[in-house]
């Protein structure tokens, strides 16, 4: 077993930043860097101790000023706390004083802290540039600081860089000197603002710009020589930003923003106030290149960061508890405003497949965790950047927008940040700002939410017809992943919703749930027509409906009366009620062999996850060629309708769903599509005609699931002659769709080899284990280089993403022990609750499967 940590402390409240001064010179070519810092501080109470966080520098001197006089303290320092502590022989008094650091420290490649980037060009000489990424808790790697969110300053940044390189910070420059070979940049102050969101850039780049309505400058920056690609997001960002002003009703608060495309890069983006960060795939768009679905990433990864400038960057979460308030609200506000700018993206209904959804499957785990989550120690903050802080925390704000109304809704924000502009807040700071201004008693409703792990299946126990009127009794109970799991007494304040047939899509009664269970009286309902609760799939529950009622609406999916919304979430809920051992398999293969007509993709999204789902359990049977041919019955209707070619005019839906099928109808073996995706393949790769970019990754993992050593070969020669990261992306994610054990083997070694990046290489592994061979290799490999990966990602939500992905989808219980056994004497921490969900998703799988095996089977044998 581990050591037991000791107890987690925050840093003491006796001595308060109010300014600091700081200087940084970093050597892109010994990858070290020399700091110097002077912090105004507050002594708040007198002291002989001033503890702040440090970590990974070498500090060559320290001193503190007060009225004229000079202190020199002891050192202590202390990594597993991370902190550096001032130690002095006599005690300093309250009021003002001054501090002042020398130190050094590396520019690692950890991509975090005050990292190297490599930019190393097409001619093979090493480029590098230096970049920051704090948030969470790694601008102590950068400079001694009190590296807390709530512990905000102002911060004046000085930048020595050789001449020819660009120098970025938060805020513009103030003035620019010369010494030597270098020039000396130093910007000017920031708004009073947190340590993690603070950002420094050297390196080499090219940038367009223009200004926002509103008058602040946007510029993006490129790799030399692609400015063009940063077009697009100059587009979104220019529009955005008058977007949020409008909304929010509040200017965005600097002269200037950034958006820099950055080659290492480990998250998808970071906020930093006013000097963007991003990985180059969340950034450029090549318009010979860059994929629809990729397009439509860029602009909502854009949305988000500038949605943090106000929530998060102008009012800051108060501890990473609440982080939630930040990362949730930015992912509810960037498809607001997505859906402002792009109508044509119909970004509200992908939100349900792409985020809600994600969130509903992970929360019904009992190693799920709430949405408020206490956490202490840096590497359990790390851990929770997952799907229920984003998507959870988004789904739970997109129910109260609908609850309280859009006015309400801009009018509480705007309070909210007015309030606490430059300041922090706790969850219930927002709660009461809404409260105010809609007058609903949001605090105890949202609570429920919040505080509480998991979410309710409503579920209808009758219905009956009373005049013109349908009288249905509901009750409330925890949703769990395994339905032995019962009596659990958490309850919700659920809004309800219902509509119901001639009034598809529109919420014609609503009413709140507040205990157990109760009676709802729905009017002006004909007898035999349906009734639906949760229009829109807004409410962020399951439904559980008798199977007459179920039988009413099934015809409304089929001739599609019911809007693509309330298609997928029937769909899904009763997919999810299949898992947890509620209703039998065949019930919901027949409502997917009836969807045949089905024309959103959205909805076709959520079929494929599902089938996805049943893919990972029947692999490990003997029956899995009848599956791929009930998988072939599903999508080849509506693969033959769309064609390969794309029409004049269609829809952005339209290729997005192409994209789907083709990828579907190769990866359930259809031979026509295979043979037209090596005729294309071997066209693309001889030049004559290029593969459109919508459908690489569909005619990629095509050609590979029959390929053998020259195929793959082919698609190293292709990666390494790449030079636009979506499209490297692209074919490490396809590789694991090879069927051949020995060439896997060969993919895993590749992801291991300097070709690709550090924030790269946990993708390639996860692709190999997409198939069942592939899965098992993953698992041994994952094994043998445990050490390696934990040193490599130093906890980081990569290492947790990776545990999650590649071991999730097996299906024995022999599996999960041995998984088990495996960590029972690792270091794990940093990956300690993916281990426990994955671990968790075994044993349902394995339960799944000896649950519906034979009926799966006899269900199959008809294809």
């Amino acid at each position: 077993t581990m050591p037991e940590k000791k107890q987690f402390e925050r840093l003491p409240k006796t001595v308060k930043p109010v300014h600091y001064d700081l200087f940084l010179k970093p050597n892109l070519k010994t990858f070290v860097f020399e700091g110097r810092e002077t912090i105004q501080v507050q002594v708040l109470k007198q002291t002989t101790t001033v503890v702040l966080n440090s970590l990974d520098l070498k500090i060559s001197s320290a001193k503190l000023k007060q009225k004229g006089e000079h202190f020199i303290p002891k050192l202590n320092i202390c990594p597993e706390d991370e902190t550096v502590s001032l130690v002095f022989d006599e005690a300093i008094d309250q009021g003002a004083a001054t501090i002042e650091f020398e130190f050094n420290g590396e520019l690692n490649d950890k991509m975090k802290g005050f990292y190297r980037s490599n930019i190393s060009s097409a001619d093979g000489q090493q480029i590098y540039a230096a970049v920051t990424q704090f948030e969470p808790t790694d601008a102590r790697r950068c400079f001694p600081c009190w590296d807390e969110p709530a512990i905000k300053a102002v911060f004046e940044v000085t930048v020595s860089a050789p001449k020819e390189k660009v120098a970025l910070s938060n805020m513009p420059v103030a003035s620019e000197s010369v010494d030597g070979d270098n020039k000396v940049v130093r910007f000017a102050p920031t708004p009073v603002m947190s340590t993690y969101l603070v950002a420094v850039v050297v390196g080499d780049f090219d940038h367009v710009e223009d200004k926002s309505e509103d008058g602040v400058l946007v510029r993006v920056y490129t790799p030399v020589g692609v400015k063009d690609q940063g077009r697009f997001a100059l587009h979104v960002a220019t529009k955005v930003l008058p977007f949020y002003k409008e909304y929010f009703q509040i200017a965005y608060p600097l002269p200037k923003i950034d958006l820099v495309a950055i080659a290492d890069f480990s998250a998808g983006a970071m906020e930093n106030w006013g000097l963007v960060t991003y990985r180059q795939s969340c950034l450029l768009v090549d318009s010979e290149n860059t994929s629809a679905s990729r397009k439509q990433w860029i602009a909502i990864v854009v949305g988000h960061e500038l949605a943090h400038q106000w929530f998060g960057n102008l009012v800051t979460m108060e501890w990473w508890t609440h982080l939630w308030l930040n990362e949730g609200y930015a992912t509810f506000v960037e498809n607001l405003c997505v859906a402002h700018l792009f109508p044509e993206y119909d970004i509200w209904t992908q939100f349900v497949s792409d985020m809600y959804i994600r969130a509903l499957e992970l929360d019904c785990l009992k190693n799920s965790h709430p949405i408020e989550v206490p956490v202490g120690h840096p590497s359990e903050i790390d851990e929770i950047f997952d799907d229920i802080s984003y998507n959870k925390g988004a789904s739970v704000i997109r129910m109260l927008h609908r609850y309280i109304g859009d006015n309400d809704f801009r009018k509480g924000m705007n309070m909210y940040l007015t309030r606490h502009q430059y300041a922090n807040t706790f969850t219930e700071d927002l709660w009461s700002a809404l409260e105010e201004a809609s007058s609903k008693p949001v605090r105890a409703v949202m609570s429920t939410w919040t505080k509480q792990m998991g979410f309710p299946v409503i579920s209808v126990i009758s219905s009956e017809q009373e005049g013109d009127t349908r009288v249905l009794e509901v009750e409330q109970e925890k949703f769990c992943a395994d339905a032995k799991n019962k009596g659990d007494p958490t309850l919700w304040m659920v809004p309800l919703t219902f509509s119901v047939k001639g009034h598809a899509g529109e919420v014609v009664h609503s009413v709140m749930l507040e205990g157990k269970s109760a009676r709802v009286t729905v009017p002006n309902v004909e007898e035999g027509a349906w009734v639906k609760l949760n229009p829109g799939t807004v409410g962020f529950y399951r439904v559980r409906y008798p199977p007459e009622m179920l039988a009413q609406l099934i015809p409304a999916i089929q001739d599609k009366s019911l809007p693509p919304l309330d298609r997928l979430g029937i769909l899904d809920d009763l997919f999810a009620l299949v898992q947890a051992g509620h209703c039998d398999t065949v019930q919901v293969l027949k409502v997917i062999a009836a969807m045949k007509d089905e024309d959103n993709y959205t909805v076709w999204s959520i079929i494929a996850n599902c089938l996805g789902k049943l893919d990972v359990l029947i692999s490990n049977t003997q029956y899995v060629d009848a599956f791929k041919r009930f998988g072939l019955e599903v999508f080849k209707p509506i693969g033959e309708k769309l064609g390969w070619e794309q029409k004049p005019n269609e829809s952005h839906l339209d290729t997005l769903l192409r994209s789907l099928v083709l990828s579907r109808l190769g990866w359930y073996g259809d031979a026509e599509v295979i043979a037209e995706a090596k005729k294309r393949f071997k066209a693309h790769v001889s030049g004559e005609c290029i593969i459109p970019a919508d459908l690489r990754a569909a005619v990629y993992k095509a050609v590979l699931s029959v390929g053998d050593e020259d195929t793959y070969n082919t698609m190293i020669k292709l990666y390494r002659d790449e030079s636009l990261q979506e499209e490297k992306d692209r074919i490490y994610r396809a590789l694991g769709a090879i069927g051949d054990r020995k060439i896997l083997a060969k993919v895993l070694d590749f992801a291991m080899s300097d070709e690709v990046r550090s924030q790269d290489k946990v993708f390639v592994i996860i692709s190999v284990a997409m198939t069942k061979v592939g899965r098992e290799l993953a698992w041994e490999f994952l094994k043998t280089n445990w050490v390696e990966l934990l040193n490599r990602y130093e906890g980081g939500f990569l290492l947790a993403r990776l545990v999650k992905h590649t071991m999730e989808n097996f299906a024995s219980d022999e599996m999960a022990r041995e998984i088990e056994e495996f960590f029972a004497n690792k270091d794990t921490s940093a990956a300690e609750r993916s281990i426990q969900q994955s671990v968790e998703s075994i044993r349902l799988n394995a339960a799944w499967l000896n649950r519906d095996r034979i009926a799966i089977q006899q269900f199959l044998d008809k294809y």
